[in-house]
């Protein structure tokens, strides 16, 4: 079956060129014999249109999923992408196959596309595309070859920090996880980083008011504990995602201190429940329900256009002010 590459090689044209007028695009400007010669060697390769293709078969999408079903439930996070990439794919009449473990790359050649929810090293990456090169990534953008859709972590940390700030703080404190590729090499964590640059550039950076654990609620609630332990400590923490706010919630309890007279705390994700903390959680609303459905959109132009060139889709947040933050 003749791709529209394949096309656009034999025309002497661009392969969006040969998508626009086999759409008929009327606002491309191209001449009547350009339009002539793609169809015609259309014709010659018995080209048939995905619309088409799919009255025959179902377009299968593979989903590769980084986290293994215990995890997914312990960080509700990539179940709540995942569960929006089921839905949209489901609404597109897309037939589904899932990937959950670790290196399950052996039969992503079965299906047209592949969305790949997580974080994967260069390694990783390099197997998937021997096996299926039409990939998307969600949550990480590894490098400018591969179609991805993110969040924008600076301008959520500038949201975070500038209202730590412009709520008097001074000495805030970083509760973070660290996130591991299958290889074991640590991910880069880019909230920890332009946390770092707000506040190097406000000259408040201390190190020792930086913690790292796991993003759960254990690790939360072990880290918070660690730092009210010591003499002195921040008057406002940071915390990696919502998970860890609540275990830093009940150390701080534990502790006879209050929230947030003693301690303001903003947390990440924004999950469902995080508004039903007492005090309710100031949060980072990530938009995981937009993830999903921009990731199945760059896959379903990856299957209609086979564009030659890399997509990457940033999707902003929201900062959800609530009762966890007081002015000093």
């Amino acid at each position: 079956m003749a791709t529209i590459k394949e096309i656009a090689e034999k025309a002497k044209v661009s392969s969006a060129t040969v998508s626009r007028v086999l759409n008929f695009d009327d606002t491309l400007s191209v001449s009547d014999e350009t339009k002539r010669r793609i169809f015609e060697v259309a014709d010659e390769l018995d080209y048939i249109p995905v619309r088409k293709r799919r009255g025959k078969r179902k377009i299968k999408v593979g989903i590769l999923h980084w986290y293994d079903s215990h995890k997914e439930l312990g960080d509700p996070y990539y179940l709540y992408i995942r569960l929006s990439v089921e839905k949209k794919c489901t609404q597109m009449g897309f037939e589904l196959m899932r990937f959950h473990t670790a290196g399950d790359f052996e039969n992503l050649n079965e299906v047209d596309v592949v969305i790949a929810i997580g974080k994967y090293d260069e390694m990783d990456l390099m197997k998937i595309v021997e096996k299926n090169h039409q990939i998307v990534i969600v949550d990480y953008s590894p490098s400018d070859r591969y179609d991805a859709v993110v969040i924008d972590y600076r301008d959520a940390m500038e949201k975070i920090m500038t209202h730590f700030y412009a709520s008097g703080h001074r000495r805030i404190g970083y509760l973070g996880g660290t996130e591991r590729y299958h290889s074991g090499t640590p991910v880069f964590d880019f909230r920890y980083q332009y946390f770092k640059e707000f506040m190097y550039y406000h000259d408040l950076f201390q190190e020792q008011d930086c913690y790292f654990g796991e993003f759960s609620h254990q690790d939360g609630y072990r880290l918070m504990k660690e730092a009210l332990a010591k003499e002195t400590f921040p008057t406002a923490f940071f915390c990696g995602n919502d998970n860890m706010a609540i275990g830093a919630y009940k150390a701080i309890y534990e502790k006879g201190l209050k929230i947030p007279d003693d301690i303001s705390i903003i947390g990440f994700n924004d999950l469902p429940g995080s508004k039903y903390m007492v005090p309710s959680l100031t949060s980072v609303r990530v938009y995981t329900e937009y993830l999903g459905e921009a990731s199945v959109d760059l896959a379903t132009e990856l299957i209609e256009n086979e564009r030659n060139y890399v997509k990457r889709v940033v999707v902003p947040v929201k900062l959800k002010i609530r009762e966890s933050v007081r002015m000093i």
